[in-house]
């Protein structure tokens, strides 16, 4: 069976490129990172904004690149005989590209949105629907004016199903990128104080998440958070533009999809949902109710794909964090272990309040603490010194016994604090690391998490090379 994902006749057409050297027929996937290439993918000489691919071109094509894609402005530069595709701009080429695949894919599309959740949502769906066909996603957050059209062009003619996650920090830039994708379903996640920096309040940042309608195939559905407080406006957008099916989930008796009854355990969760009329119980494998409340999207978005419900249901079992999200590790420490829970990837006073509410219910040992490590969340503009110092009710309602702080924002917090919980506070998270690994002891649940201008992975970092998980020790044990 070929393992083509293109020939190099239809990227020259779809792109409307020059084609120059002995090019391959088929081409085996996209790439547009020169170090991570793999023999046979297509090299797109991308301009980043640190460095411009056409510098790597000669050694994405040493290492195995079947074409490299050049913009007409640098062509010159490459040896008469390189495998290159030639377009006026390389970036506008690969949303061409992306326009192609889309248009020649005849599985099920759905896109999804959110201030919180996004990444988990289309991660639950890869798996539940990968269970039950050819399934494609998005990795990591490819969810920008690149990730999404680069998501797009690597996405096989055969999927069944597809899913895209689409990002946004300012109004106008989810709209470009789902009238490429083009979705059978939409799903917002919710609509929370994110990105305030640029937006004048919480309705404005729903408009821009309302976005996404924009896209919707025409008899398509969207899936909206019905506990969410911009429900009613997100719903009256939708219907603005012409959408029929709207289908609401969440713990509202209302809901399509509604939480009947939930018990939330240290690392999963056991859920009732009525789904689209259908009663179901299931198990997901991840803690926190922010994570059954996307179940409920989940389930609703696949059933509306055409998927069976109890399979998918089924499948959120096996969910697993992605790295930065939730993952844990269990530190071996001179007298016994912690549980370091790496939340490091982003944050924002939604997905913080989450992740503190989850360290609240972590296991600890006989003596052990729960520690939580926080670092600025940023982009909240005005706001922000306010929601970091709001964060101190999280902290006493969910038991937590020492926070550190890092970074001008979280002092806001620091000084909330009552000083019997006061861990440690430094000016950002190099300045924190020892305070921390001199503060953990066995039976701890220590939880890191921050913006990712924070920088709070170099704590997680080290934590986990001052205590070595057991697995680590094991492996390097003579």
């Amino acid at each position: 069976m070929s393992t083509a994902l293109w020939t190099s006749a239809a990227m020259a057409e779809a792109m409307r490129a020059e084609r120059r050297g002995a090019l391959p027929s088929d081409v085996t996937g996209i790439s547009i990172d020169s170090r991570t290439l793999t023999p046979g993918e297509a090299y797109f000489a991308i301009r980043g904004d640190v460095h411009d691919g056409h510098d790597f071109v000669e050694a994405a094509l040493t290492n195995g690149a079947a074409l490299a894609v050049v913009a007409k402005s640098h062509a010159e530069k490459f040896a008469a005989d390189a495998r290159l595709l030639v377009v006026d701009d390389v970036l506008a080429g690969l949303v061409d590209l992306g326009r192609a695949s889309r248009a020649r894919l005849g599985g099920q599309v759905i896109a999804v949105t959110g201030s919180v959740g996004k990444t988990s949502t289309k991660e639950a769906l890869r798996a539940v629907l990968g269970a039950q066909g050819e399934t494609h996603a998005s990795v990591a957050s490819f969810n920008n004016h690149w990730g999404v059209p680069l998501t797009l062009a690597r996405c096989p003619a055969s999927a069944k199903f597809a899913i895209f996650e689409i990002g946004m920090n300012h109004a106008g830039e989810i709209e470009p990128l789902v009238k490429m994708v083009r979705p059978h379903v939409a799903i917002i996640t919710t609509v929370e104080p994110v990105h305030l920096e640029f937006f004048s309040g919480i309705e404005a940042i729903a408009d821009a998440k309302a976005e996404i309608f924009s896209g919707v195939e025409p008899g398509g559905a969207v899936v909206l958070n019905r506990d969410n407080a911009q429900f009613s406006r997100l719903s009256r957008s939708a219907k603005a533009r012409k959408i029929k099916r709207i289908v609401s989930f969440g713990s509202d008796e209302k809901a399509d999809a509604r939480l009947i009854d939930v018990s939330l355990h240290p690392a999963s969760s056991a859920v009732h949902a009525n789904v689209l009329g259908q009663d179901i119980t299931y198990k997901i494998g991840m803690p926190g109710r922010h994570m059954v409340m996307n179940s409920l999207a989940v389930l609703a978005a696949a059933s509306l794909a055409g998927a069976d419900l109890a399979l998918a249901a089924l499948a959120l079992a096996q969910l697993q964090p992605a790295t930065g999200r939730g993952v844990r590790q269990q530190l071996v420490l001179t007298q016994g272990t912690a549980t370091l829970i790496d939340e490091s990837y982003n944050a924002n006073p939604a997905s913080m309040a989450a992740a503190i509410t989850v360290l609240g219910q972590a296991p600890v040992g006989p003596r052990g603490r729960r520690i939580a490590v926080l670092g600025d969340m940023l982009e909240l503009g005005a706001t922000g010194p306010d929601l970091h110092r709001g964060l101190a009710e999280a902290v006493k309602a969910n038991g937590i016994d020492a926070v550190f702080c890092c970074g001008p924002l979280m002092h806001n917090l620091w000084e909330a604090l009552p000083s019997t919980k006061k861990g440690g506070y430094a000016d950002n998270s190099a300045a924190l690391e020892a305070q921390v690994i001199s503060a953990i002891g066995a039976g701890d649940a220590i939880m890191v998490k921050g913006s990712l201008g924070s920088r709070m992975k170099l704590i997680v970092t080290a934590l986990q090379k001052r205590f070595p998980e057991k697995a680590a020790l094991d492996s390097v044990a003579p």
